[in-house]
């Protein structure tokens, strides 16, 4: 690891936070002397991460060797380490990190850019539609990229980049109001909602289904298919509204651009015919959502259920027995086992916050808080959400912040009378659209920002329209539509 990849001054902050929590604060009344030394250990952790002290996936490994040494999950020092790397044995995060290698088999073969400019091809004609087919892009790649990062900013965003270039609208020439001001903000208000449709669209989204799950006693497991269809309606609805609401209010020079069309073209042409490594991308891409879906179980009963960890698997099995993907492609994957480090680390220690009743008294902290408001469940929902969503304006990682927060609040919702699963789709698609905020909300949003085709004022004021319009819509015509079918 190189010495700049260490930040001093926020790694001094949170070892001061760890031993302030652990020496000077006592524990309150109901809480344990383990559970708030844990709770130490995992401030210091999220602190550590919002203030990158170090690689995400160092400060997880430090993590792992304090649980495991200071024996806060037990004293024995054998059960100790189990605990410290129990994390690992969750299927989810590896459902995460095979689908992220899995993901690397669009860039690799090409497929991601000839569904970009396959869209382009078709409603190019217009600069709207030019924004719609990059919203139509990400979608259809969504449910196999766990990294939002590599969908809308690795993927989308240098296509978006290039048609905006081919109409001479560059930061550089001060030509960004022609189309790339435009463009840009629809690439990356797309990335929130598609991240929030699917639980394999971005790494967090299974630590929510397990945060519910924990907190409901497993009542609640919500699998891919369930969580699919109950983001369809609301997603839909905020794709379509999402790139004429932004061609309201910072509308482009450009209005027609028959251009667009004849250059996605030409693309394609110089792509040439589907190679035999796309269309087998394109098989699996088919197979793992058919198998996602649990369609084999709808026709032909439970016993053909398939584990969404074990489709991941078989996914990249075909792949890599096809030749689409070699194993050094799967060692070159640094993100995937990045993100299996770090979530097994940020998994183990929300499991055992909730274990040793941390969360319970946090959660029943907040849900004291808001009954003395006197107000019913779903008021006291909106107070929940919105206090969640808007503090994302502290948080540069959603992972952080649904770590820090999620289990609580879902909690105490519950305490106070919502629906378990009503609430927890809301919260869940509220992780993933807060996202719009700010031009540091997570990883996408430094590479889009960072092109230059949007300025600081401009992007902060339409993150606030669109959270407020995406919030909206999830909260009330999702509500609506899990009502419909029989969530709640």
């Amino acid at each position: 690891m190189k010495s700049t990849d260490i930040r001093v001054i926020p790694g001094l902050f949170s070892i001061a936070i760890i031993l302030f929590l652990w020496f000077i604060v006592a524990p309150p009344q109901g809480v344990s002397a383990n559970a708030w030394h844990l709770l130490a250990l995992f401030v210091g952790t999220v602190v550590a991460i919002i203030g990158k002290a170090m690689p995400i996936g160092a400060i997880a490994i430090l993590a792992i060797t304090l649980v495991a040494l200071t024996g806060v999950t037990n004293d024995s020092p054998s059960e100790a380490i189990k605990d410290a790397l129990s994390g690992f044995s969750n299927s989810l995060i590896w459902l995460i990190g095979i689908a992220i290698i899995i993901s690397r088999g669009l860039a690799k073969t090409g497929l991601g850019n000839r569904i970009g400019y396959y869209f382009i091809s078709l409603f190019g004609r217009k600069t709207i539609g030019i924004g719609y087919a990059l919203a139509l892009s990400e979608l259809v790649i969504a449910p196999v990229t766990p990294s939002n990062t590599a969908r809308g900013g690795g993927i989308i965003h240098p296509i978006m980049k290039s048609i905006a270039t081919s109409f001479g609208s560059s930061p550089e020439q001060g030509t960004s109001r022609k189309i790339g001001h435009y463009l840009a903000l629809v690439n990356y208000h797309t990335n929130p909602i598609t991240s929030a449709m699917f639980i394999t669209a971005t790494a967090p989204n299974p630590l929510i289904v397990k945060l519910i799950a924990d907190a409901t006693g497993a009542d609640i497991s919500i699998t891919w298919g369930t969580w699919a269809l109950a983001a369809l309606l609301p997603g839909l609805l905020c794709i379509a509204l999402m790139p004429l609401i932004i061609y309201a209010i910072y509308p482009p020079e450009i209005k027609r651009t028959p251009d667009a069309s004849v250059f996605a073209k030409d693309k394609l042409t110089d792509m040439g015919p589907m190679s035999y490594a796309e269309k087998i991308m394109i098989s699996v891409f088919g197979l793992l959502l058919i198998l996602w879906a649990g369609v084999p179980a709808m026709i032909l009963g439970p016993a053909f259920a398939v584990n969404t960890t074990a489709v991941a698997f078989l996914g990249l099995s075909i792949l890599l027995i096809s030749g689409v993907l070699s194993w050094e492609d799967v060692l070159k994957e640094k993100a995937a086992w990045d993100t299996v480090v770090w979530f097994s680390a940020l998994v183990m220690m929300a499991t055992f916050l909730n274990k040793l009743g941390l969360v319970a008294w946090f959660s029943g902290v907040v849900e004291s808080n808001i009954a003395q408001l006197g107000v019913g469940w779903m008021v006291s929902v909106i107070i929940l959400v919105v206090v969640y969503f808007y503090a994302h304006y502290f948080f540069a990682s959603t992972t952080a912040h649904i770590t820090a927060m999620f289990a609580a609040f879902f909690a105490a919702g519950i305490a106070l009378g919502a629906p378990p699963l009503y609430l927890g789709l809301l919260l869940a698609g509220a992780s993933s659209l807060m996202m719009s905020l700010t031009h540091y909300a997570t990883g996408t949003s430094p590479i889009i920002f960072g092109s230059g085709y949007v300025s600081m004022e401009n992007w902060w004021l339409m993150g606030l329209i669109m959270s407020v319009v995406n919030l909206t819509i999830w909260g009330v015509v999702g509500g609506l539509w899990w009502k419909a079918l029989g969530f709640w």
